[in-house]
C-alpha cells in the first residue's frame, strides 16, 4: 500500500491540481457547495502520502516536516479553511516533485560515471574472441578494444596502441596517447587504434569501480553543517509545534496558529547543506578530484599547510638513470641486471626507473630472489645467486656497516648537487656502482601552488627521502617555505605532528607506499591516483587521479566553495523563516502564501547550491582576470 502510494505520488499531485482547477471552476459557475467537496476530496488525495510519511515518522520518534503539515491542513479542515488545506497539501507535494527533480542534476556527475561503466568485454578464450559480460572477465584474460569501445577492466597493453578518452577516470579531457606497456584503466573509451590487454583488475577491484564507490559513500556521508542541521532540526520541528499552541493560547486564533505552524517548517534549512555537500562532490568527481565525504570536504577548506612528498609528487614521478658509475666492478650491464632483479620487489619510483632501464636496453633480469627485504625509505637488501646486495642511499649504507670510500662519497655528492638523486648498489658488502637519477618538477606545479597560496594556503613544504642537494634544488626552483630531506616514513609523521602541534591544519600529499604513515596522520591526506599505489590511495582522504597539481588546486577552491555554500543557504533558509514568522505576526502572511513561499525557498536553496556543478576556479579566475586588464 505504502509502496503503492510512492511510486503513484506524481499522479496523486496531478489529480489533486486538477481537482483544485475544478473546484474553482464551480465557484466561478455558481456552485459554491461543489467547491468545498472538491477541495475537501483534494486535501484528502494530497494528504495520503503527507500523513503517512507523518505516521512513520512518529513511530520513529521523530518529528518531520510531514507531521507539522498533517497538523496544519487537519486544523484548516477543522475551522472550514478548504482552499488553504488544499492547496497547502498540493504545494507541499508539487514542492517535493521539484525538489526531486532539481536533485537528480546535482547527482548527475555520479549518474554520467555510472552510465560510463561498460557492461560487455571482447576476450580471447581458445583462440576465438567472445563477448561476455564484463562480471565475467576474470584476471589475466586477454581484452581486445576497438577504436570507440570502452576498456571494460585495469591492465596493460600487450600489443597496438591508441588514442584514448580518460575524462572518466581523470577528469582531463585531452586524449592520451598509449602503447605496448602503458596501464589503462576501465571506464576509459578508444578514440581511435586498436589495443589487446592483459587483464589485471576486474569487477569491483578496478579503479573505475573504486572512483564510483567512492563518490556514492561520500555523497552520503554529512559534514559537519549536515550533523549540526539535523540535530537542530530535531530540537527545532518539536519546538515550533509548542511554539504554536503558545501562539494560539495567547491570541485564541487557530488559523493563526496553523499558519505558523507550516511557515516554520525547517525544509530549506534542514536540505540546503546536504544538497551543497553532493553538489560539491560530484563536481569533484567529474574533475578527477576524488573527495571521501562531506566532513573531509569541510576541513580541507580549512587547511592552511600543505606538505608534500617529492618524488611522484612535486616531480613528475618518471625519473631516468643518467648514470652508472662503476667502483670495484667490471660490467655495468650484470650490475644493472643484478640491482634490476633486485628493484622488481620494490613499489618505489627509484627502484622502478633502474626496472625500466634494464628493460629498455633488453637486459633479462629474470631469476630466483632470496631474502628479499624492502627497508621503508632507505632501500632494499636481498640475494641473487648466492650474491648479496643491498641497494639504496647513503644511510642503508651506514646501517648495513658497507664502507663508502671517499671518492665514491665525493661523486654521489657531485651528483646530488647536479639535482640527481644517488643510489648506491653494493655487493657482497663492497660498493660495487652508483646509479645516478634524475627526475623533473612538473609542469603545473609552479602555478597551482601559487593560486593555492592565494586562496588561503600560509605554508608550503616539502619532505622527501632523497638527499638535501636534490631536495634544497626543487624547493629552491618552487619557491617552498622549508624542505626536510633524507627522512624515513616515521620521521615524515613526526615532522605533519609538529606542524598539528603549532596550531596548523595539515594537508599531507604523496604517492608511495612510504607517503602513507604521514598521510594518515595529517588532518588531510591527499593521494595522487594514477601513480600512487592502493595503500596511500586507501589512506588518503582526497584522491587526484590525474596526478596534477591543477586539480589539487581546483579541489581546494571547490572545497571553499562549497562551504560557502552552505553557510549561504544555512543563511538564507534561516532568514526565510524569520521573515515569515514575522509576516504571520503581522497578518500579512497567509497559510497558502506561507506554504508557496517556503516551498520556493526550498527550491532556492537547491538552485543556489547547483551552482557548484558548473564550478570551474580556472573561468572564474580568467574572469577576474579579464576585468581587471579592462579596469
Amino acid at each position: 500500500m505504502i509502496k503503492t502510494i510512492n511510486q503513484h505520488k506524481n499522479h496523486i499531485t496531478a489529480i489533486t491540481a486538477i481537482l483544485i482547477v475544478f473546484g474553482f471552476t464551480s465557484e466561478i459557475m455558481g456552485n459554491a457547495g461543489v467547491k468545498d467537496i472538491t477541495l475537501i476530496i483534494a486535501t484528502i488525495v494530497a494528504g495520503v502520502p503527507i500523513f503517512m510519511k507523518a505516521f512513520q515518522a512518529l513511530r520513529m520518534k521523530a518529528f518531520s516536516i510531514e507531521l507539522l503539515v498533517t497538523i496544519a491542513v487537519i486544523g484548516a479542515l477543522i475551522i472550514g479553511e478548504y482552499v488553504e488545506s488544499a492547496v497547502v497539501t498540493f504545494l507541499f507535494l508539487f514542492g517535493a516533485f521539484l525538489e526531486a527533480r532539481t536533485l537528480e542534476k546535482t547527482r548527475s556527475s555520479l549518474k554520467k560515471l555510472v552510465d560510463m561503466a561498460p557492461q560487455e568485454a571482447v576476450v580471447v578464450r581458445n583462440e576465438n574472441h567472445v563477448t561476455v559480460p564484463v562480471e565475467e572477465v576474470a584476471e589475466g584474460d586477454h581484452v581486445i578494444i576497438r577504436s570507440g569501445g570502452s576498456i571494460p577492466v585495469d591492465g596493460n597493453i600487450m600489443f597496438g596502441r591508441a588514442s584514448l578518452n580518460e575524462s572518466a577516470v581523470t577528469g582531463e579531457s585531452i586524449p592520451a596517447s598509449k602503447k605496448l606497456n602503458d596501464k589503462v584503466f576501465s571506464g576509459t573509451i578508444v578514440d581511435n587504434g586498436y589495443i589487446e590487454i592483459v587483464a589485471e583488475k576486474v569487477g569491483n577491484d578496478t579503479t573505475f569501480s573504486k572512483i564510483i564507490e567512492l563518490v556514492e559513500e561520500a555523497q552520503e556521508s554529512k559534514s559537519k553543517t549536515e550533523k549540526f542541521l539535523n540535530k537542530f532540526a530535531n530540537v527545532y520541528t518539536p519546538a515550533v509545534v509548542i511554539l504554536s499552541i503558545a501562539v494560539y493560547i495567547l491570541t485564541r486564533d487557530l488559523h493563526l496558529a496553523i499558519t505558523f505552524l507550516v511557515v516554520a517548517c525547517p525544509g530549506a534549512l534542514v536540505i540546503g547543506a546536504p544538497v551543497s555537500n553532493v553538489a560539491g562532490i560530484g563536481n569533484g568527481a567529474k574533475n578527477g578530484f576524488l573527495v571521501k565525504g562531506g566532513e573531509v570536504m569541510d576541513t580541507f577548506s580549512k587547511v592552511d599547510t600543505l606538505v608534500f612528498d617529492k618524488t611522484g609528487t612535486l616531480t613528475k614521478g618518471k625519473p631516468e638513470v643518467t648514470d652508472i658509475k662503476l667502483f670495484n666492478y667490471q660490467d655495468t650491464n650484470e650490475l644493472l641486471r643484478l640491482v634490476a632483479q633486485v628493484e622488481t620487489i620494490s613499489e618505489h619510483h627509484l627502484g622502478q626507473t633502474i626496472v625500466k632501464e634494464a628493460s629498455n636496453r633488453k637486459i633479462d633480469f629474470r631469476g630466483e630472489l632470496k631474502e628479499g627485504k624492502v627497508i621503508k625509505g632507505n632501500g632494499i637488501s636481498a640475494k641473487v645467486n648466492d650474491q648479496s646486495l643491498t641497494v639504496g642511499n647513503r644511510h642503508l649504507m651506514n646501517s648495513e656497516n658497507i664502507e663508502v670510500p671517499a671518492e665514491v662519497a665525493a661523486y654521489a655528492v657531485n651528483c646530488e648537487m647536479a639535482g640527481n638523486t644517488a643510489i648506491y648498489a653494493a655487493v657482497d658488502g663492497k660498493v660495487a656502482g652508483v646509479f645516478s637519477i634524475a627526475d623533473q618538477i612538473r609542469e603545473d606545479a609552479p602555478k597551482a601552488l601559487a593560486e593555492m597560496r592565494k586562496n588561503g594556503i600560509k605554508k608550503i613544504v616539502m619532505l622527501t627521502g632523497d638527499n638535501r642537494h636534490t631536495a634544497a634544488l626543487v624547493a629552491s626552483k618552487l619557491g617552498l617555505d622549508e624542505y626536510q630531506a633524507e627522512l624515513l616514513p616515521e620521521d615524515k609523521v613526526i615532522f605533519v605532528k609538529k606542524l598539528q602541534n603549532e596550531g596548523h591544519v595539515v594537508a599531507m600529499a604523496g604517492d608511495g607506499i612510504n607517503d602513507a604513515p604521514a598521510i594518515a596522520a595529517a588532518d588531510i591526506g591527499l593521494a595522487m591516483g594514477e601513480g600512487g599505489t592502493d595503500v596511500s590511495m586507501e589512506t588518503a582522504d582526497v584522491v587526484l587521479m590525474a596526478d596534477s597539481l591543477m586539480q589539487f588546486s581546483h579541489g581546494y577552491s571547490l572545497s571553499k566553495a562549497t562551504v560557502s555554500n552552505m553557510k549561504q543557504n544555512t543563511f538564507f533558509s534561516v532568514g526565510i523563516v524569520v521573515v515569515l514568522l514575522a509576516g504571520v505576526l503581522a497578518g500579512t502572511v497567509h497559510l497558502a502564501s506561507g506554504m508557496f513561499i517556503h516551498e520556493a525557498s526550498v527550491l532556492l536553496v537547491i538552485l543556489n547550491a547547483m551552482r557548484l556543478i558548473r564550478f570551474n576556479h580556472k573561468r572564474r579566475r580568467e574572469e577576474v582576470n579579464l576585468k581587471i586588464s579592462h579596469a
